[in-house]
């Protein structure tokens, strides 16, 4: 006999420690970033759409080049020219698996420079949602005159750190038993 049982307490339990959208995206984007190879900023970011996730990528030297960890940064004019930023690698990855980012919003964790900005616009990404700011005037130059556009859309979404604290427990409540 089949019947529909409800978990009251549990689906309530769920109900709160369950991450909104922006929350589990923006979560995997810094889980990403974990993986950053310059000491001077780790970023992480992930491609999305209609709920999956298309591609990942984080700030790290080009495949098989050494990183910065190893053999130190390669400075110009204050900005390190050994990694290839996140969002590139993002863009890099899809072109290689044959992954179309059209209509794409990208979730990472700082805010994108100049060239980054133009390479995701270029590849169809049509939101940018962003953890930190890292301030960039001309960023903010062309992204105002590409969102007058229609080109793109940028918004800031910050994780509260109470609430990682709830989802961080919540994945690790059996370890910790």
């Amino acid at each position: 006999m089949m019947e529909i049982k409800k978990y009251e307490k549990e689906s309530e339990h769920l109900r709160k420690t369950r991450p909104t959208k922006d929350e589990y995206f923006m979560l995997l984007a810094n889980l990403v970033s974990l993986r950053g190879t310059c000491p001077r900023l780790k970023v992480g970011a992930i491609a999305v759409k209609d709920g999956y996730i298309l591609a990942s990528g984080y700030n790290g030297a080009p495949s098989k080049m050494d990183h910065c960890i190893d053999v130190g940064c390669l400075m110009v004019d204050g900005h390190c020219h050994r990694v290839v930023h996140a969002e590139q690698n993002v863009v890099s990855m899809a072109a290689r698996k044959g992954i179309s980012l059209e209509g794409a919003t990208l979730y990472v964790t700082h805010f994108p420079c100049d060239t980054c900005l133009k390479i995701l616009i270029n590849a169809g990404i049509k939101e940018i949602v962003y953890g930190k700011m890292y301030k960039n005037e001309v960023t903010e130059v062309l992204l105002k005159e590409a969102e007058e556009k229609g080109l793109i859309k940028i918004r800031q979404f910050k994780l509260d750190k109470e609430r990682v604290k709830v989802f961080l427990d919540e994945v690790m409540k059996d370890e910790n038993d």
